[in-house]
């Protein structure tokens, strides 16, 4: 694979987990704890951005650990169905964050022909994942960059708190 498109791809998926690290640690540590919305958008964009960068998903281990859960036993503010075994504190969720980040940069410059060839296949049921790797990358990326402009929005409306954009990896985060 091209040097070149591994740049571009890292400096856009790089850039969205950028902006994600960003509005976590940007957040003050008070509200972090008490908007349990703010809270279960960052646990869970952390949990499916590692999800997504193992490509054979049946070798996902997270690091911070969770519990699925039927739509009756969730918290109200939570996202999807995994729920964290314990409230994690910033710091566990921005060093996890900021692990995942090294892991997608090694999967990107790593890529070959044969490697795109690969797939990220959840399973055989109609509704399980089944992408080529670009594809899981971008979607990835989609993801990750979705999540981030809420935990923005929730900080703007609720804290009138301005978070910086970022154009490629890197620029607003030290690498």
């Amino acid at each position: 694979m091209d040097h070149s498109i591994k740049e571009i791809l890292w400096n856009q998926l790089g850039a969205s987990i950028d902006m994600l690290l960003n509005v976590i640690s940007s957040c003050p540590d008070d509200y972090f704890l008490t908007n349990k919305r703010f809270y279960f958008i960052a646990f869970h964009s952390t949990i499916f951005l590692d999800y997504y960068s193992t490509i054979s998903p049946q070798d996902f281990s997270p690091l911070l650990s969770f519990t699925q859960k039927e739509l009756s036993e969730r918290p109200k503010e939570a996202i999807g169905d995994l729920i964290p075994d314990e409230i994690y504190s910033k710091e566990e969720i921005l060093k996890y964050l900021k692990q995942i980040r090294e892991k997608c940069k090694r999967i990107i410059f790593s890529l070959t022909a044969d490697e795109l060839n690969k797939r990220f296949k959840e399973g055989d049921q109609p509704d399980d994942m089944d992408y080529p790797i670009l594809e899981i990358l971008l979607y990835n990326m989609r993801h990750t960059q979705h999540h981030a402009a809420q935990l923005n929005m929730l900080l703007r409306q609720d804290l009138d708190k301005h978070i910086e954009w970022s154009f490629r990896a890197g620029d607003i985060i030290d690498e």
